[in-house]
């Protein structure tokens, strides 16, 4: 089914749903069908469907975007466990994790999608010893997406746009893309998600519609907060997808709180507001 531009969704995650009759039954009371689905693993949102999932999601009715991988012994206590632990950041973890990401990509086109986002991990810098490796583990990455007719979208938020932008520069990888998540940004303190949009704007295929406080001390955390009530400027935030050509879906993430359905429900009311006006 077709998913018209800037149409509303949610991520399943979020809804820390643990079936597919859940998410189902929870959609329908926000009025959804959009969803960014988990992949399903016991790191990053399990499904008690397991190898079943791609028969009963499908069969389920949603307008799926794509699926979002995890990956086991991810560590988002600080951002310097992250650092440590994230995506192919770790060259020990490398191979492992080329291998989860393979299985990945078999469950992405199971599931009828061409789409698969995930962290990418801390990109090194320029002239950085680990970046050439990291580069190289990227590039294998992604040619095995190519295999498989899959697109990677490398989330937002662990480093500035500016060295992204290079690394996607570097790459040149046509299947390799961005899902942004503005207040992973923030939350990273990784510079301006405005700005970001505009510097990503060409290669943005996914969009986690997220809000989200700077941190209040250096190397600490940021705060996640409901939509509108952060420093990403939602509203502005659309209007500059809007600018540089996004016709993508918008599928709200909510990872904090212990009121998410609700958080959620006025995520979706706020952005009916923003993209209507």
């Amino acid at each position: 089914m077709a998913i018209e531009p800037l149409a509303i969704g949610v991520c399943s995650w979020s809804l820390q749903v643990k079936s597919i009759p859940e998410l189902k039954r929870l959609t329908g009371e926000l009025g959804i069908d959009v969803v960014q689905i988990a992949c399903g693993d016991p790191h990053h949102a399990d499904w008690v469907e397991g190898d079943r999932l791609p028969d009963v999601a499908c069969a389920a009715g949603f307008r799926l975007t794509g699926a979002m991988l995890g990956f086991p012994g991810e560590d988002y206590t600080t951002p310097q466990t992250i650092q440590m632990t994230g995506g192919f950041g770790d060259p020990a973890t490398r191979p492992e994790r080329i291998e989860r990401l393979q299985w990945a990509l078999d469950r992405t086109r199971a599931l009828g999608l061409t789409d698969l986002m995930l962290h990418a991990g801390f990109l090194p810098e320029p002239k950085a010893p680990d970046r050439k490796p990291f580069l190289d583990t990227l590039a294998k990455a992604a040619d095995f997406a190519k295999a498989k007719g899959v697109t990677l979208a490398f989330e937002t938020g662990q480093e500035t746009a500016d060295l992204l932008r290079l690394t996607l520069d570097e790459l040149k990888c046509p299947n390799v893309k961005v899902n942004f998540d503005p207040a992973n940004m923030l939350l990273y303190d990784k510079g301006d998600p405005l700005r970001a949009v505009e510097i990503l704007g060409p290669d943005i295929r996914s969009v986690h519609v997220k809000d989200a406080n700077r941190p209040k001390v250096p190397g600490n955390w940021g705060e996640e907060v409901p939509l509108g009530q952060g420093q990403v400027s939602i509203r502005h935030f659309i209007a500059t997808l809007q600018k540089v050509g996004y016709r993508g879906p918008l599928c709200i993430e909510r990872e904090a709180g212990n009121q998410r359905v609700a958080d959620i429900a006025h995520g979706i009311r706020f952005l009916r507001e923003c993209v209507q006006r």
